[in-house]
């Protein structure tokens, strides 16, 4: 049986009826997040990614110039800099990105995407987009839970959601 639907039915039985589907909701949202987490996890770990270090990668790859500044990289992961800095040790320790002086502010340190980068990211993005490709869930039901978890994260200041 579900252990969720039966923590839902403990809730009830006592006495807080009235948060009971909301803690089912949350409880399985996170749940969720564990599940996909583990595959994508596992289709990042031949190329010696974390997800944290993948995203870094395609961020880099999707820039026009193959750079960024460290603070754009956290604010676009939407990560305390401390685990930007992270994944950008990793990934400079792997030969997949270089930090580089900004040309105009002495300030400021960009991220460079490498070649070895480049290509890795290539690659781990085949990997990735099996998991995408399945997951789990109906074509509408995908969906209905991008526009029901945006609204979500737009209420909570995530976005500007569009005018």
């Amino acid at each position: 049986s579900d252990p969720i639907a039966e923590a839902r039915r403990q809730w009830v039985d006592h006495g807080m009826a009235p948060t009971a589907e909301a803690m089912a909701a949350v409880t399985s949202v996170f749940r969720a997040q564990q599940i996909y987490l583990t595959r994508i996890d596992r289709a990042l770990k031949p190329f010696g990614l974390t997800f944290a270090r993948y995203e870094v990668l395609m961020l880099l790859t999707f820039s026009r110039r193959g750079t960024l500044p460290l603070g754009i990289l956290g604010s676009r992961l939407q990560v305390h800099p401390t685990s930007v800095t992270n994944a950008v040790d990793r990934l400079e320790a792997q030969g997949l990105i270089r930090r580089i002086p900004h040309p105009t502010d002495r300030r400021t340190t960009l991220a460079e995407l490498l070649e070895a980068g480049r290509q890795r990211a290539a690659e781990a993005t085949e990997a990735v987009n099996t998991v995408f490709a399945e997951p789990g869930l109906a074509p509408e039901d995908v969906q209905t839970l991008f526009d029901v978890l945006a609204r979500l994260r737009g209420d909570a200041g995530d976005f500007q959601p569009d005018a």
